[in-house]
């Protein structure tokens, strides 16, 4: 199975002090179990890293290109999938959706992929199952 790999939800992996950080944790050993395949976006990479070391450090950015990193599948995008999410950015005309959610609505359709590793409410706004596999 293949899961999509959201700012979200590796920023609260990798963040001990987030709010979601146990839910992570709980997800991706669900995750590395069940052999899910993480997907995500180059701009997933670019986004993670700016929000980690703008709000904890370097430390953190040195762990995920490190452990995270490798596990993940990462889809570059080019100007092939920057058009695509462009165009749905501008056809959704809503202020609160990001180009790199847009991106990642992109490749998830067109892999059909159904669950994103994710706390961003928006993935299930756009047709798309937020994977909690966490302990109740």
């Amino acid at each position: 199975m293949n899961i999509f790999a959201d700012t979200s939800g590796l920023f609260a992996l990798l963040v001990q002090n987030d709010y979601m950080h146990i839910r992570a944790m709980e997800n991706f050993d669900y995750f590395t179990k069940q052999n899910v395949q993480l997907v995500t976006s180059s701009f997933i990479l670019v986004e993670t890293t700016a929000l980690l070391q703008g709000r904890i450090g370097l430390a953190p950015v040195h762990d995920f290109n490190l452990k995270i990193l490798p596990l993940l599948k990462v889809i570059w995008v080019d100007e092939k999938w920057y058009t695509r999410a462009m165009q749905r950015l501008l056809a959704q005309n809503n202020r609160q959706i990001s180009l790199v959610d847009c991106i990642s609505f992109e490749i998830m359709d067109s892999l059909e992929i159904k669950f994103a590793f994710s706390f961003d409410r928006h993935f299930e706004d756009n047709g798309f199952t937020i994977a909690d596999f966490h302990k109740s």
